[in-house]
């Protein structure tokens, strides 16, 4: 098939008014979500979903990936100007970002920033348009059985990639499957885990999960933790780099931009991991690594590139394959399916008008990212003098009237609240809460997938291995689960060697 005529299309769609305004919108949100230390875009995209539900499902899902791509910008601005990252996956922009700051250099930092950004973002675009839907043909042959591989993969792949403690990311995955249990059987209608209460009946509303886990419960971590009184930092004089300085880090930004699309590409990658391995691999290349830390601009080029790249990589697994590769991308996931549009292989060609204006949307949003970001600096600077204390009430009060709204229900309101807690006790005892929504999400699929994989083996699980495709993603599943183990006891045998040698 022609892939330039539904790009085409795409275009057509989003160039439409009430798209582009969401897009610019989606965009502006997430670059001042970015600025606001803590608050970050899955918690924001939380908050909104139930504002999405009178909206048109390409329209919401352009805003919401605004959002999402918006914030790994808004981030930066708080790393170069007050060593206080906004989002997590602009912590190593600190390093060298606030140095370049302290030596006047603060508008060359935020400047390649923002050119970092929009190359990145672009290029992983381009990956996008043509990679998802080759993925997405190929994976019109899975049936049960690839996809109960697929995301039994993708829920252990979240917990042993992702950066953190991988016992207890597992642990957080499997509350997520238990929680995902809660509600009627589909198969035999049998009530589990309801405790007879007919308003658990149906099941856990992911929206209110979410809305709790990463926007009552971040709001209230941000408010103990991380919002500390802050001075209000001055507006960068020079707000654009040099030629020499353009130069120096065009490297860095190809790298960056390569590296953090195929990280994103995974699940469990993401933005944060890429912008960490794109700074160690610019510190490994780099001819005077002692420069890093000190105010080197490949520290700023590099992980601003992959972030963004990752941030937009992130979509080939949703949309080909309905595989959410993160916590964010699993919000967007829930976003899909309250408009009644199910992610996977067919949404390429059963929703072109979707798939194809929300890929395009991003071109669009990135060049909107590129002409914003400079000039807004003396507003976003601005911002920062608002206080925590003043913007977490209205995010709360905003939060629950949301949740309120799903279902005109009360009891929602107070699944809100109780996930809120649980996700502060998460943050404050070092439980992300991104596994357990990522495994609420997929452990639906994955059930559903094993039984009716048992029901067409006739109950014989040696019929798995007369089907490539699943054989390779559970010997995939067998290597992410067993090689840290290996690595571990080899540590173990080069450390207990070692000290051998040193007694002997």
């Amino acid at each position: 098939m022609d892939i330039f005529t539904p790009v085409l299309e795409g275009f057509g769609t989003v160039l439409e008014p009430g798209n582009l305004l969401y897009c610019f919108i989606g965009v502006l949100v997430g670059m001042l979500i970015g600025v606001l230390p803590g608050l970050g875009p899955a918690a924001t995209m939380a908050i909104l979903l139930p504002m999405t539900f009178g909206i048109e499902p390409v329209t919401a899902i352009i805003m919401l990936a605004g959002i999402f791509y918006g914030a790994q910008y808004g981030g930066t601005i708080t790393s170069v100007l007050l060593r206080l990252p906004g989002e997590a996956s602009a912590v190593v922009t600190v390093f060298d970002g606030f140095q370049m700051a302290k030596q006047g250099r603060a508008g060359a930092a935020l400047g390649v920033a923002a050119i970092g950004s929009f190359i990145g973002g672009t290029a992983a675009i381009l990956g996008l348009t043509f990679l998802a839907p080759l993925i997405a043909g190929f994976a019109l042959d899975f049936g049960p059985p690839e996809y109960a591989a697929l995301s039994l993969l993708g829920v252990t792949l979240v917990a042993t990639i992702s950066s953190g403690n991988k016992v207890k990311a597992l642990i957080a995955a499997s509350i997520g499957v238990f929680l995902a249990m809660v509600g009627r059987d589909v198969f035999t209608g049998t009530e589990r885990f309801t405790f007879d209460n007919l308003s658990l009946s149906d099941g856990i509303d992911f929206v209110t999960v979410a809305m709790g886990l990463f926007g009552l419960g971040e709001i209230l971590y941000n408010l103990e933790e991380r919002h500390k009184a802050m001075a209000t930092p001055e507006k960068p004089k020079r707000v654009w780099p040099t030629k020499g300085e353009l130069k120096q880090s065009a490297p860095a930004i190809g790298r960056g931009s390569i590296l953090g699309f195929l990280l994103g590409i995974l699940p469990g990658g993401g933005a944060t991991i890429s912008s960490l391995a794109a700074y160690g691999v610019e510190k490994k290349v780099a001819k005077d690594p002692s420069r890093f830390g000190k105010g080197a601009i490949e520290g700023v080029a590099g992980p601003e590139s992959a972030n963004n790249a990752a941030a937009t990589s992130s979509f080939i697994p949703l949309l080909s394959l309905g595989i959410p590769a993160n916590a964010t991308m699993a919000l967007m996931f829930g976003a899909l399916l309250i408009q009644g549009i199910t992610p996977g292989p067919l949404l390429v060609s059963d929703e072109p008008e979707l798939f194809w204006g929300v890929v395009n949307s991003m071109y669009i949003g990135n060049i909107l990212l590129l002409i914003m970001a400079i000039p807004l600096i003396g507003v976003f600077v601005k911002i920062l003098s608002v206080r925590p204390a003043i913007l977490a009430p209205i995010t709360v009060l905003i939060t629950l009237i949301g949740a309120y709204t799903i279902k005109n229900s009360v009891f929602d309101v107070g699944l809100v609240v109780l996930f809120g807690i649980i996700g502060y006790l998460m943050k404050k005892t070092g439980f992300e809460p991104g596994p357990l929504v990522l495994a609420f999400v997929l452990a639906e699929l994955l059930e559903s997938s094993v039984r009716r994989s048992l029901i067409l083996f006739e109950g014989d699980l040696g019929g798995v291995f007369s089907r490539p495709i699943t054989v390779t993603l559970l010997f995939v599943f067998l290597v992410v689960i067993l090689l840290p183990i290996i690595q571990k006891m080899l540590g173990n045998a080069k450390a207990k060697s070692k000290s051998k040698e040193l007694v002997s």
